[in-house]
């Protein structure tokens, strides 16, 4: 058995995990309501995808810095683990592994049935065993090898990106928004839509949209996870963040600028599922089977990038000898930390065949965002705690940079416990759970005391 993960992944891979991890269906979907909570101005709905992304690119520099410095398997766990100890990491990997990584497979693989029966029947339980199915396919995949999950992750961003930029392009090309209200696109529902904010003021409605659209960013974290599979991490880690993080941003805003030349705002702001309307008013019918096969391809895709990047933080918790022994194993032949992928997808299996996982995720996905504050936040301690560690990379504007991405991820939750106070201490209390399972096996560890930041080198649970 190796001790090690081997290091495969190159810059491009990073970048490609990023994009491939967050874009699943959301961009195909939450432009409508945004356009919804910003009045239906679009101009006011782009520079709120922007802002977000900005907020998202501030973390994704943040933490490119972190990287760097600790180019460990696991990344916002370690960064958390020896900023602020070992149980807040911990409670965070539980979250992860229960509910947050395995809800969101979960979630992917069932949404994903839904769109695929619009392209072939599935009758009785066929919808179930199709998630199973993708499920298991992604965890084969991704035991077999971190190179080949990575080549698989490569083809189907592009696929996906791809449509999404040719849609676009098309759309701004022969969209026409009259032909589409005179065909039904708007109504008059559309337009009492977009007009419900007009209670509110511009400024408050663009915050709340702003709130919504960082979830449509969230992902890009996962990649923190393969840092110890990065060569030349000190490197290729920040650049490889901070390159996936701007094509996000730049295929997000195409994506709503080609919507909304296709739909016209008020029809825009309407629409349940934007890309297909549009895509059906300007190019046909035939051009939404084409989005339903994008859909299903970037929801494979999204499912891929969890599954290849979410275990190696179980793997580090278990080398730290505070989650199951096993999952610290790596596989002789494949090299790969097997049995976490595979505990990891049995798991999400589990819950897509019980149906649990909407309520779980639902609850418990914003608590996230404190962990990413967290992990954001420890760059003051490495900084206070080792002024003169070498730092490869240095996160530029600090230290607005990333008090400024807290700020964002802090509001986020703020704005989750005023509006749905109910869930979110549920959720709260689902992360708590963890808290007797950690002393559980804290109490079975060796006496050792948690690993401190060393002048940039791996600490002794890496």
């Amino acid at each position: 058995m190796s001790e090690k993960l081997e290091r495969t992944l190159r810059t491009r891979d990073l970048a490609v995990i990023c994009v491939g991890t967050v874009i699943g269906s959301g961009i195909f979907i939450v432009p409508a309501t945004v356009l919804r909570q910003t009045g239906g101005d679009p101009t006011v709905a782009l520079v709120v995808w922007i802002i977000a992304g900005v907020l998202s690119l501030l973390g994704a520099l943040t933490y490119g810095e972190l990287g760097a410095m600790q180019p460990e398997a696991g990344g916002l766990y370690v960064y958390m683990r020896d900023g602020f100890g070992r149980a807040l990491a911990f409670l965070y990997g539980w979250t992860l592994f229960f509910v947050i990584a395995s809800g969101s497979i979960a979630t992917l693989a069932v949404a994903a049935t839904g769109y695929l029966g619009q392209l072939v029947p599935l009758p009785g339980p066929m919808p179930t065993v199709a998630a199973l199915a993708m499920i298991f396919a992604v965890m084969c995949i991704n035991v077999y090898g971190t190179r080949s999950s990575t080549s698989v992750q490569t083809w189907m961003t592009a696929f996906k990106v791809g449509a999404i930029v040719l849609l676009s392009i098309a759309l701004i090309a022969y969209g026409d928004p009259e032909a589409a209200a005179a065909a039904g696109a708007v109504t008059a529902a559309g337009a009492e839509a977009a007009s419900s904010v007009a209670s509110t003021s511009m400024l408050a409605a663009a915050g709340i949209a702003v709130i919504a659209v960082l979830w449509a960013y969230e992902g890009w974290q996962y990649v923190t996870f393969s840092a110890g599979e990065t060569i030349n991490p000190q490197k290729a880690f920040p650049l490889g963040i901070t390159i996936g993080t701007v094509i996000l941003i730049g295929i997000y805003c195409i994506a709503n600028i080609g919507y909304v030349s296709a739909l016209g705002a008020e029809g825009a702001a309407q629409s349940d599922s934007i890309a297909a309307t549009a895509a059906t008013y300007a190019l046909g019918s035939g051009a939404g089977k084409v989005i339903t096969v994008a859909v299903l391809v970037s929801m494979f895709s999204a499912a891929n990038g969890l599954v290849l990047t979410a275990p190696r933080v179980f793997f580090a918790m278990a080398r730290d000898g505070v989650f199951f022994r096993k999952l610290a194993l790596i596989h002789p032949t494949f090299g790969t930390p097997a049995i976490a992928v595979v505990a990891t997808c049995l798991w999400a299996m589990l819950l897509a065949a019980s149906g649990t996982f909407e309520q779980l995720l639902t609850y418990v996905v914003f608590t996230g965002w404190i962990f990413y504050a967290l992990g954001a936040a420890t760059i003051f301690v490495f900084r206070r705690r080792n002024p003169d560690a070498p730092r490869p990379f240095r996160v530029p504007g600090y230290p607005i940079t990333p008090l400024l991405f807290v700020a964002a991820s802090s509001a986020i939750v703020v704005n989750a416990v005023l509006t749905q106070t109910g869930r979110a201490l549920l959720g709260v209390a689902v992360v708590l759970t963890g808290v007797p399972a950690y002393f559980v096996w804290q109490s079975r560890r060796p006496g050792a005391k948690p690993p401190a930041v060393t002048q940039g080198n791996r600490s002794p649970a890496g």
